[in-house]
């Protein structure tokens, strides 16, 4: 079983005090990035206002991260649902992605940020695509933190992929049905080879998963602030770092 990591958060001049020095960090923590729309509206302020202030904490909160010592974050962008936002919003997000892609990448690669890019990325204009390549090709051979951006992507469509490229090899004959298990259905999901998220935060106020990594979430422990996602901050991540520290990870099995 993939479990937590023993990894603790270095206290110095230049590390954000994202937690106490017993605080021990999650291997992987996940994110729903929620409530940009409502921090704009809080404000007064156009919708895009709050995108654009919530794609710039994409940045900050994985150089935090990659700072004290997480070594994977993945962070819910872009869900399968959401093309049913209204074409304006939609082609904002798309610029913001693109813009994100620009002018983030070489600060990423410099503090040793792998990138990858998790979802169904058929849907996308060939410039995004191309651009998410770039960003992969890039940062390949980093390891200090391996950022996953979800986009287009949703836990259902992710464990449908994955059962048909199953079914796929077994009706080539490359495995058999008796071979399947947890194991092998793991390595064909879109987080394969990374540990099981050992936390998920969700901003915004709303607690659920929305149909984000149904199947990588079993064991994870859930933190729900009210915090909206643009407000976010290494004192936001404090405090779900010292719930997640405070709490017994059995995993089915008596303390």
């Amino acid at each position: 079983m993939r479990t937590q990591s023993d990894l603790r958060i270095p206290v110095t001049d230049s590390t954000p005090a994202v937690a106490g020095s017993d605080t021990t960090v999650p291997a992987h923590i996940c994110i729903i990035m929620d409530g940009n729309r409502r921090w704009a509206k809080q404000r007064h302020l156009p919708s895009a206002a709050g995108h654009r202030t919530g794609a710039k904490r994409i940045r900050e909160i994985a150089e935090v991260c990659a700072d004290v010592g997480v070594a994977n974050l993945t962070l819910f962008a872009f869900s399968t649902e959401n093309w049913q936002r209204p074409k304006r919003e939609v082609s904002l997000l798309m610029d913001l992605m693109r813009h994100v892609m620009e002018n983030d990448l070489e600060e990423l690669h410099r503090r040793e940020v792998r990138l990858r890019i998790i979802g169904d990325r058929d849907r996308f204009a060939p410039d995004i695509f191309a651009k998410m390549a770039h960003c992969e090709s890039l940062t390949k051979n980093n390891t200090k933190l391996h950022l996953n951006i979800a986009v287009n992507f949703g836990g259902r469509w992710d464990i449908t992929q994955a059962a048909r490229a199953i079914a796929a090899q077994v009706q080539a004959g490359q495995i058999k049905p008796e071979e399947i298990d947890e194991n092998l259905f793991a390595a064909h999901t879109s987080l394969a080879g990374l540990p099981d998220p050992d936390l998920l935060i969700r901003t915004g106020g709303e607690s659920r998963v929305s149909n984000f990594l149904l199947w990588d979430l079993a064991y994870t422990e859930l933190y729900f602030t009210e915090t909206y996602w643009p407000d976010f901050s290494a004192a936001t991540l404090q405090q779900a770092l010292q719930e997640f520290d405070a709490r017994n990870r059995r995993f089915g099995r008596r303390p």
